[in-house]
């Protein structure tokens, strides 16, 4: 009788420590590297311009990792204007969230933005570039609390955090 060790597939391993998280940042990637392939060869022909693509990973507050990609998409990209997704981050205070978008080459006026509570919707339109996102907060904001300010291609937009009113508190009876 002869014995055989099974041999530990690498997968298995990283499935072991990082789970699906990882499944999702190596679909992410190797997405990019087709898209890179298809874009180099269409630049090379001089069929486009060159374009800015790229992602960002931060921990969430439950720990877990968020995959974020942002600039400029491939296709449809052969006229006008390429819409990209700016690079974003959000942070929260104790009283406060801050949303703060990269978007170097507009100009404060080509730029709007709308809130609820929920959520901000970023658009900019310029000379040469254009940008379109909407972020999920992670809680609710007074919208009209909003200042916002544009400098050297950064937005940064400030929002008081949603508390309950007094009124609106219950009490709670503790046994």
């Amino acid at each position: 009788m002869v014995w055989r060790r099974r041999k530990r597939d690498r997968d298995d391993i990283f499935d072991e420590f990082f789970g699906r998280e990882f499944e999702l940042f190596d679909e992410i990637f190797d997405r990019m590297m087709r898209d890179f392939d298809e874009i180099f060869r269409r630049a090379a022909s001089g069929e486009i311009k060159p374009i800015v693509r790229g992602f960002s990973i931060r921990i969430g507050p439950d720990g877990k990792p968020e995959i974020r990609e942002f600039g400029t998409k491939p296709e449809g990209v052969s006229q006008g204007i390429e819409e990209r997704k700016p690079l974003i981050d959000v942070m929260e205070t104790d009283e406060e969230v801050h949303v703060i978008a990269e978007m170097p080459g507009v100009n404060k006026d080509d730029i709007d933005v709308s809130a609820s509570e929920t959520s901000v919707e970023i658009k900019a339109e310029g000379e040469n570039r254009k940008y379109y996102e909407v972020v999920d907060l992670p809680c609710e904001v007074v919208p009209d609390s909003a200042k916002a300010r544009y400098n050297n291609g950064v937005l940064e937009i400030i929002f008081k955090k949603k508390y309950p009113k007094k009124e609106d508190r219950k009490k709670i009876k503790v046994e």
